[in-house]
């Protein structure tokens, strides 16, 4: 096969997070150089992929640039540059917690380290080379041709909707919106609360526990469990929510908060991810600290009190989001990223 000046890692054939943000920027990437996937897992049919033989079979030819985003794609990296494979090695680092000194070691073989928000470099020991944020597909993710007739064509009741997108699980904070809506729905019969999102086993009592709140304040109507949805759906429900809620508890980025931006939606978000940096207070919407109940209500009170305003914040947040959070605008920071190292 020809030799790709890029190699991305795809280590895990378990889809995740961190799969979903590679594929969102490979054809964009693929577009600007040659590359090639380790794996082939979750990948378009034309994808070119390589095994890891494929790999350290590549003595005598120019060095390629490796793009780790796991610690086993790192380890795979560097056992392929061990064996004679000329590579530069990056890696991006998401984590918003301390790093093992394992990880930290392999860090340090890095020829280059990729960061994606001020949360996520704040727990770096040594300041990442260049921090690139992920962004958004604007074809997919679009507002709708009008938001009140986006919402009554999902039919749920209500005049607007609120949605929180994400596992039924307490690290996405679905408890942590309910409990600060209540009393708040009580007494305003306009917003309607979806939830979207799959429950696992794991999870089913934590959802059953909210289900008997929601029941108890007789608001079944209105807080609303809509299970997971197939991908296809998500746009069209982000178009019909008015205000999108991310309350995670601890998040990597969090690409909920700029999808539900670039659908006009006004956001209520949590102070994790990277939702501080992409959020300006009182202009998008708002932040609060993680896990806090009653600044969660007061924002919220606050959001609901002028649905006029909702909608401003929601056509000002798509524009801030073709600004500065595009995945053209992703993928040609990478590359130019990718030639540095390269050239370095």
């Amino acid at each position: 096969m020809d030799h790709p000046r890029l190699i991305l890692g795809n280590s895990n054939k378990r889809f995740s997070g961190v799969t979903s943000t590679m594929l969102q920027t490979l054809p964009e990437v693929a577009a600007r150089m040659p590359l090639a996937v380790l794996g082939g897992h979750h990948l378009p049919t034309s994808t070119p992929t390589l095994t890891f033989r494929q790999l350290i079979h590549t003595k005598g030819t120019p060095t390629r640039l490796f793009h780790a985003r796991r610690n086993d794609e790192m380890i795979q990296a560097l056992a392929a540059r061990k064996l004679g494979a000329p590579l530069k090695i990056v890696f991006t680092s998401t984590a918003q917690r301390h790093h093992s000194r394992f990880t930290r070691w392999l860090m340090s073989q890095m020829d280059g380290i990729i960061t994606t928000c001020s949360g996520a470099q704040s727990y770096l020991e040594k300041k990442a080379d260049v921090m690139i944020p992920h962004g958004i597909d604007l074809h997919r993710f679009q507002p709708p041709v009008d938001k009140k007739s986006a919402w009554k064509s999902l039919g749920f009741p209500g005049d607007y909707g609120i949605g929180i997108f994400g596992r039924v699980r307490p690290q996405k904070g679905i408890d942590l919106l309910i409990d600060a809506a209540l009393p708040l729905l009580k007494n305003d019969p306009a917003p309607t609360i979806i939830i979207v999102g799959e429950t696992t086993p794991k999870f089913r009592d934590y959802q059953k526990d909210l289900q008997a709140k929601i029941d108890a304040a007789g608001l079944t109507q209105r807080i609303i469990f809509h299970g997971k949805r197939p991908g296809s759906e998500l746009p069209a429900l982000f178009q019909g929510m008015s205000l999108v809620a991310a309350l995670s508890r601890n998040e990597g980025f969090g690409l909920t908060v700029p999808e539900a931006m670039a659908c006009q939606c006004a956001v209520l978000a949590s102070h994790a991810g990277a939702w501080q940096d992409i959020i300006s207070e009182g202009v998008h919407g708002f932040t609060v600290p993680c896990d806090n109940v009653t600044a969660t209500h007061e924002k919220l009170a606050t959001l609901i009190s002028d649905h006029d305003k909702l909608l401003e914040m929601g056509k000002t947040g798509r524009a801030h989001v073709e600004a500065n959070y595009t995945i053209d605008q992703e993928a040609q920071s990478l590359c130019d990223f990718y030639r540095k190292v390269q050239t370095s």
